[in-house]
């Protein structure tokens, strides 16, 4: 079913490496629906063994947010990072590694430079956002312990599935339904961020909205870097942080996070205008080297190698060294 094999192509950029000659419309529906549908079984098997574990559903049919449940709802989630891999392996023929990055590794200088600058900017918003009075529940010293290690455990990976899922998977196959570079990202951008609003299931406007600007602003920022890891940071650390907060404070979880409409404030956007403002930091960052690109064949950035069949980089873009284009220097 795929047409090469463990093949990155050369000097493109990270939306565009599942380009080819071909659009294979039908191929990323397939992979898209077996992205959201697999999100989907994820999230409903992993809690329903914990209800069944902890006794099945409370007296009144409904179902307690214990530590259980919180940890089988992360893992679920968390499942979309190997689970986008193969199924880019498989429709695709190029490794799965190559999600993580244009040099298809994790670029843990990227990533440890994102930590210091986001994590301080995210704790004063989820400050503010948790500033007003929000609905609790009373909880026992060991149920907040094991709270806190299911969300410093499980949190991070949560956040980092959605985003091989989303901007990893999701952004390179819809990248691939335009023949160029530049309306292959507009093509990405969209898909990618519609369908991330649509899979959290609100009907608020405002959530709705944060969610899209929030996916919008993501990514920007993965294109122009050539990566997933400050997007990774973006996420993960906004969801950690919230949920450090959540057992802190002893709020129901159910309550605090009901979707429905009107439950939206003025507070609601403000996450989505942090990441937009980081995708506006990141596009100035980059305005004069451009979006990284997938390396030569031999590894050498400055060899000037022209662009492959398929893809659509000039001989100049792809001879740009590497390491101006990380995003965050």
């Amino acid at each position: 079913m795929n047409t090469r094999r463990n093949t990155i192509p050369p000097g493109v950029e990270y939306h565009r490496v599942l380009a080819g000659e071909t659009r294979r419309i039908g191929r990323g529906i397939l992979a898209i629906v077996l992205l959201v549908g697999g999100m989907f079984f994820f999230n409903i098997l992993f809690p329903a063994v914990a209800v069944l574990v902890e006794g099945g559903p409370s007296a009144d049919g409904g179902v307690a947010y214990t530590p259980l449940f919180h940890a089988t709802g992360m893992a679920a989630v968390a499942m979309l990072l190997p689970w986008s891999m193969l199924i880019q392996r498989v429709l695709y023929g190029v490794k799965g590694a190559s999600l993580h990055s244009v040099v298809s590794s994790f670029r843990f200088d990227i990533f440890g430079r994102a930590l210091l600058v986001i994590i301080p900017v995210w704790t004063v918003v989820t400050a503010i956002l948790y500033w007003a009075p929000l609905p609790e529940h009373t909880v026992s010293n060991t149920d907040v312990v094991w709270f806190l290690l299911g969300t410093l455990l499980l949190t991070p990976l949560q956040g980092a599935g959605e985003e091989y899922g989303f901007r990893g998977l999701i952004l390179r196959v819809a990248g691939g339904w335009a023949r160029g570079a530049r309306s292959g990202i507009v093509v990405a951008i969209i898909v990618s961020s519609v369908l991330f609003a649509i899979v959290h299931l609100s009907s608020d406007l405002l959530l709705n909205l944060n969610y899209l600007f929030f996916a919008i602003g993501i990514a920007v920022v993965t294109w122009r870097t050539g990566g997933i890891e400050i997007a990774v940071v973006l996420h993960a650390g906004f969801n950690t942080l919230g949920f450090l907060f959540d057992a802190a404070l002893h709020v129901d979880v159910i309550a605090a996070y009901d979707r429905s409409a009107g439950v939206g404030s003025a507070t609601t956007l403000l996450p989505a205008a942090v990441v937009v403002l980081t995708a506006l930091v990141v596009w100035f960052r980059t305005r004069r080297t451009g979006p990284a690109l997938t390396p030569s064949p031999l590894g050498l950035h400055g060899a000037g190698d022209p662009a492959q069949p398929g893809t659509d980089a000039p001989p100049a873009r792809a001879a740009r060294p590497e390491k101006t284009v990380a995003g965050m220097n």
